[in-house]
């Protein structure tokens, strides 16, 4: 395993290019299961989960080349099974489940895994889909699903869940008749993977809002379609120009997608401006801390939760954190710790008490968004920090450490 060791202290200057979202790219992928035709996806970023994800397809009966962050898809003759080997280790793996429903008539996919920041169960998705006429049963660790095609139906998803939405999204745009998802997701990730089918003759309006309806149509097309910039990428950059008082011009910065998190950002006392297609941020007079709470969108993201916190870490005064979207999202906090921080915890609420200086420790990241915060905390801190078990780092953020040497970090990859 690799590890990032980070000389601290080094204000950022510079220009840093945002890559393709992970959160857009994975279930658009997985809806080339849908399509007859090949399908031309660009700006799709380089990461260890877009790997599994071309792996998984392949797997079922795609051909995928992928170069210069292209991605060819063509679908071929489809296999139901998703085996473990690759499910186990990214947890999107279950957004096969609802392009394999609709196109076979059957899927047989593995319980998922991912981080492990909470159970984030897949109940809702099997419900939503049995109401469109699907049966399932649990074989030996697999979810095993059947159905004649699936029909349209009225689904009430209990609370906002985008990997529910994303699936039954799916489903529905081959199914037969019309699907109306109420109370569904409202991400921008959504969005694009509705725009996405759209491009390929699907039916679907009011993506974005709450209410999402679905036409089912006989077949889609293939197409070539390019996938939005990653506003959680884009977030930790801002946060790194935040956090070693630099200077940062970021290009391809989805700012209206992440409205939240710049309001959240200026409010503890940056600047940010848009000019022309870039985004400068740069610290004010000084930054304090703020109250945040973490909403499905439009509200606050929970992946930018680690990411603000580790910037609270160094700001005037405290403030308080509040996860509300999954119940096991505070680990990086005993890692702060060990750099110094100042963070009580209290079940899902974290008070954040600002210190003069974090100071260089050996950390390990638990998850994903985790490691993004120790890489912020330690481009603060006083002396060197190793970040280890960085494979979460690199399911998310495409070259990380290249762009952030560019723009003025001592930072190298080793391994452990």
């Amino acid at each position: 395993m690799d590890k990032l060791i980070i000389q601290g202290g080094q204000p950022l200057h510079g220009r840093i290019r945002v890559s393709g979202s992970k959160n857009a790219a994975l279930p658009i992928l997985f809806a080339a299961l849908l399509v007859d035709g090949e399908i031309l996806y660009r700006n799709v970023p380089r990461l260890a989960d877009i790997r599994t994800t071309l792996k998984l397809l392949d797997i079922l009966g795609c051909e995928t080349v992928f170069e210069n962050n292209e991605a060819r898809v063509l679908p071929g003759a489809l296999k139901c099974e998703a085996p473990y080997e690759l499910v186990k280790t990214m947890r999107a793996s279950v957004l096969c489940l609802g392009p394999l429903m609709a196109k076979l008539g059957e899927a047989k996919v593995a319980l998922p895994g991912g981080c492990a920041i909470g159970a984030r169960p897949v109940d809702m998705h099997l419900k939503a889909l049995e109401r469109m006429g699907a049966t399932f049963d649990l074989e030996q660790g697999y979810i095993h699903g059947t159905c004649d095609r699936l029909k349209g139906a009225h689904i009430q998803f209990p609370f906002p869940t985008v990997g529910g939405t994303e699936n039954l999204l799916m489903a529905a745009a081959l199914a037969e008749g019309e699907t109306v998802l109420d109370n569904a997701a409202r991400e921008p990730e959504i969005v694009d993977l509705a725009n996405f089918l759209n491009f390929c003759g699907a039916n679907i309006s009011g993506h974005g809002t709450s209410q999402i309806h679905i036409h089912g149509v006989e077949r889609l097309r293939g197409c070539t379609y390019r996938i939005m910039p990653d506003r959680i990428e884009a977030g930790t950059y801002l946060a790194a120009a935040a956090i070693t008082d630099g200077e940062l011009e970021v290009e391809r910065c989805p700012l209206f997608e992440m409205e939240s998190v710049a309001d959240k950002l200026r409010e503890m006392g940056m600047s940010i401006e848009e000019q022309g297609d870039i985004v400068v941020a740069k610290r004010g007079n000084g930054l304090h801390g703020v109250d945040v709470v973490t909403q499905p969108f439009p509200g606050f993201p929970t992946d930018m939760q680690a990411q603000v916190m580790a910037v609270m870490c160094v700001a005037e005064g405290s403030g308080m954190i509040r996860e509300t979207i999954f119940e096991n999202r505070f680990m990086h906090v005993l890692e702060l710790a060990r750099m110094g921080a100042n963070i009580a915890l209290d079940g899902r609420t974290a008070v954040v008490r600002g210190v003069k200086q974090l100071t260089g420790a050996p950390v390990m990241a638990s998850d994903l968004r985790a490691s993004a915060s120790l890489v912020l905390a330690g481009l603060a801190a006083k002396g060197a920090t190793e970040v280890a078990r960085i494979y979460h780092l690199d399911r998310g953020y495409e070259n990380i450490e290249a762009k952030l040497k560019a723009v003025g970090a001592k930072i190298t990859r080793a391994k452990e």
